[in-house]
């Protein structure tokens, strides 16, 4: 994650409330999603950005999820979605994020 955006992440916490946010992520790798998304729980585990040692335990997804899946128009996520499922390793991905938010997340689901 840039280093703008985990500003952007920061602020929009510190304006709402973590209790408020959820991230959604769309890296097409396992461990391109598990970086961000410890980022955004556990802070920046390279210590470079805004968000290096702040932990703000945000609630975070990837897009090929189910848990986001099932809350969007299903002809929607087919268009925008679906065809990268084919080229994507799903079950990786899953598999990192639900690790990351079962050792980093404060917000369960």
């Amino acid at each position: 994650m840039d280093l703008e955006n985990q500003q952007r992440v920061k602020d929009l916490t510190e304006k709402h409330g973590a209790e408020n946010i959820v991230v959604l992520l769309g890296a097409a790798e396992a461990e391109a999603a598990g970086l961000a998304a410890e980022t955004v729980t556990a802070g920046d585990p390279t210590f470079a950005g805004p968000l290096a040692g702040v932990e703000l335990g945000l609630r975070v997804y990837h897009a090929v999820e189910p848990q986001f899946k099932g809350e969007v128009d299903e002809s929607v996520y087919e268009e925008q979605i679906g065809m990268m499922e084919m080229v994507l390793e799903v079950d990786e991905i899953i598999e990192e994020m639900k690790n990351i938010r079962e050792e980093f997340c404060k917000f369960n689901d």
